[in-house]
């Protein structure tokens, strides 16, 4: 695993959300305003486009200080120096895309309930817990039930592992969020767009860096 200095804001950069074409744009975007972790999530592309889209992705974070993770494709971020990659329930389990991506990437898991925290908490594979959705949520088609800042203080007592507070957050509520215990808030929504530029979306990640500082 590599070494983890957690930041504060977690950028997704969502294919729904901007358009798979425009993902290396967004990611320079969200590095150029300073944002530490930034994932490339793209559930509906061809495994040709986004082996295209991350390679581009990687080149245009050459040189940065942000950190690059991939969510789902274990084979994808296998084939590149990305940072990790973030599974959900659904997905492959933490064991096997440990060994697909060897130890030298981190391993993030989505957890819904506290029962999938404390198995993640306990987890060997998994290297940071994300938990949600928080507040309601657009940004998928079929979110999960809405857990609340109950849950998320729960799995705050649970692992001491680094803490991660998604679903429905933005400016107004991120406070809230890192209050009750996340270590940071993933963002997609607060992040603008199709129709943000790119200088309108590193505009909106230096005003939730700010928020969040």
């Amino acid at each position: 695993m590599p070494r983890m200095n957690v930041p504060r804001i977690y950028a997704i950069a969502d294919q729904d959300a901007f358009g798979g074409e425009r993902l290396p744009e967004v990611v320079a975007a969200l590095a150029e305003a300073g944002v530490g972790w930034i994932q490339v999530r793209a559930k509906r592309a061809a495994g040709a486009d986004l082996y295209r889209w991350v390679e581009a992705c990687v080149r245009r974070l050459e040189g940065a200080a942000s950190e690059l993770w991939i969510d789902d494709r274990a084979d994808v971020a296998a084939l590149f120096p990305v940072f990790g990659v973030h599974v959900g329930q659904d997905d492959l389990p933490p064991e096997a895309v440990r060994r697909a991506v060897g130890g030298g990437l981190a391993i993030g898991r989505s957890t819904h309930d506290e029962e999938q925290v404390r198995a993640a908490a306990a987890d060997p594979d998994v290297d940071v817990v994300a938990c949600g959705p928080v507040f309601a949520t657009r940004s998928k088609e079929r979110p999960d039930p809405v857990v609340g800042l109950e849950l998320l203080r729960r799995a705050r007592a649970a692992t001491d592992k680094p803490l991660v507070a998604i679903g429905g957050i933005d400016a107004g509520n991120l406070a809230a969020a890192l209050a009750a215990g996340a270590d940071a808030v993933a963002l997609i929504g607060a992040l603008g767009g199709a129709s943000a530029s790119a200088a309108e979306i590193a505009g909106s990640a230096r005003a939730l860096l700010a928020a969040a500082a």
